[in-house]
């Protein structure tokens, strides 16, 4: 992705700055067509703003001198990209500062940036907002927990809106200094009393909480932002699972429990597998703080959202929200990168109407449910980004486009390799072991993969001429075999869209253990 400042012109750079109490972020995005983002560049700075200030009623000299030099290097980083649009939004830290008008005032001075300093209410809505980005959980009703380094925001929310939301001063440093400062000045373990005092004091807190939002019943819980994204990388490496990105990663109770024991046992914290050295101080606090939480609202589950207050900031502050649906955001996102690579959207646009067309038509033999469709729909999409490399082994360069872009939000980890894998054979050699990225699936996700991408290579063939003659088609089944009679508006030749479709159908008979034939459409048919 490209990553050189724009031309002149309208101010399309957009920059949020997110100073929280343990870290400070900066996400730089360029406005893209048909609303959304496409993320340049991020940044990540350990700061610890909120250390050191006895239980932050106070910014530490210290603390507000490594604030400034983030804060600078930060937006240094966002005008590197030219003209640029940028806000920053100070949480918990800042807020409960008496003298965060001495950081405020200085930070204006050495970057001529106008800090807003937001409310708990605001923080969670605008972290909602940056989940709805990167999670498909639009319709569902969620319950949104966010640990920072001195406040937790909660958040119950369907669709848009947020239905209730609640802030607590309860957070990984906050509790570090209350509960554990001298164990790590020592450089000792915790005591089992330091341990038991920390879950206690977490318990109490969280009652009144936990009274107030747990009768919603939420469908799904969400975690963003730090301890919640390293508790599950710490979870994905005992499992053994290499994970290249977080957004969409599960961690269950019982892997939270097993979490914190090898937290409170561990003898060199930096050496347990998934856990960032620069949080290593401070993950107990936040570890026990979310293993309290799962308890009060009886989570068995807890999904990571990779964008969290920073990206909803972007969305809030400068989307162009007329007409966008949150709803639509995977497949929003799928349209922009075939857009972006494609030198045809439009062909594998239709090519994803002809593949939904032909997977309906033939549920009877494959009995594959609707998330399956839309796998299958979305690797039509963007089956072609390869050509952007080369058309030489394009399916191939398709594959490492799907799998590395950063656009893709939306989407969980496994649902993009499953993409990826899909439109990685919509030409040339059928899937086979020989291949690492099919080798490595499960044998129902392999059974998968075949099954969709034979559908995938006959609707490319139903448009060979990328002319969109064909808009549906009849599909026959009876015993060991099916008949695809592609439907042309108007009295077009449909010829060679069905002897592509033939050469190409191979893959789907053996897949479904069927015999396909292909043939061409009877003199005014039209479908059923």
């Amino acid at each position: 992705m490209s990553s050189e400042p724009p031309s002149a012109g309208p101010t399309l750079i957009k920059a949020a700055i997110d100073i929280g109490t343990n870290s400070m972020h900066l996400v730089v995005a360029r406005l893209a067509e048909h609303g959304g983002f496409e993320i340049l560049t991020s940044e990540k700075e350990t700061v610890r703003l909120g250390q050191g200030g006895g239980e932050m009623k106070l910014l530490a000299p210290d603390a507000i001198e490594r604030g400034l030099a983030a804060l600078e290097r930060m937006a240094q980083v966002a005008t590197s990209f030219g003209d640029v649009d940028l806000v920053a939004v100070a949480t918990s830290a800042v807020r409960e500062a008496a003298n965060r008008d001495d950081f405020l005032d200085r930070a204006r001075q050495l970057t001529g940036i106008e800090i807003e300093v937001i409310s708990g209410f605001e923080e969670a809505r605008l972290i909602h907002l940056g989940v709805l980005q990167a999670l498909p959980v639009f319709d569902q009703r969620l319950l949104l927990v966010d640990i920072g380094g001195g406040s937790t925001e909660f958040l119950v929310g369907q669709g848009a809106d947020p239905i209730e939301a609640r802030s607590m001063k309860l957070g990984a440093i906050r509790l570090t200094e209350r509960f554990f400062s001298e164990a790590i000045a020592d450089g000792r373990r915790p005591t089992a009393q330091e341990v038991d005092d920390c879950r206690h004091y977490v318990r109490a807190a969280l009652a009144l909480v936990g009274s107030e939002l747990g009768g919603h019943q939420p469908e799904i819980a969400i975690g963003s932002s730090g301890t919640a994204t390293t508790i599950a990388a710490m979870a994905a490496a005992e499992r053994g699972d290499d994970v290249r990105q977080m957004n969409g990663v599960t961690f269950t109770a019982a892997e939270l429990a097993a979490v914190v024991e090898r937290v409170i046992s561990a003898k060199d914290r930096s050496r347990v597998a998934g856990l960032d050295d620069k949080r290593a101080d401070i993950i107990l606090g936040g570890a026990l703080l979310l293993d309290e939480v799962f308890a009060v609202f009886e989570l068995e589950e807890m999904t990571i959202s990779d964008y969290a207050l920073r990206e909803g900031v972007l969305f809030d502050r400068f989307a162009d929200q007329s007409g966008r649906d949150l709803r639509d955001l995977r497949r929003a996102n799928l349209l922009r990168l075939a857009r972006q690579l494609d030198p045809d959207p439009e062909h594998a646009e239709h090519t994803a109407l002809l593949s939904g067309q032909l997977f309906d038509r033939s549920r009877a033999l494959h009995g594959l449910d609707d998330g399956a469709r839309e796998l299958l729909e979305a690797a039509a999409i963007v089956h072609n980004v390869g050509l952007f490399i080369s058309h030489s082994s394009h399916h191939k360069h398709s594959y490492y486009v799907i799998r590395n872009s950063e656009q893709l939000t939306g989407f969980t980890e496994h649902e993009i390799e499953l993409i990826a894998v899909v439109a990685r054979y919509h030409r040339k050699s059928r899937p086979s072991e020989k291949h690492p990225e099919f080798a490595a699936l499960s044998v129902d996700d392999q059974r998968l993969v075949r099954q969709l991408a034979g559908m995938l290579r006959v609707a490319i063939g139903l448009d060979r001429r990328h002319a969109r003659v064909v808009q549906t088609m009849r599909v026959h089944i009876d015993d060991g075999w099916m008949r695809i009679e592609p439907v042309a508006d108007g009295a077009d030749d449909l010829d060679l869209e069905v002897y592509a479709a033939r050469e190409r159908a191979h893959l789907l008979a053996a897949a479904l253990g069927v015999d396909v034939e292909i043939v061409a459409p009877a003199p005014s048919q039209h479908p059923e």
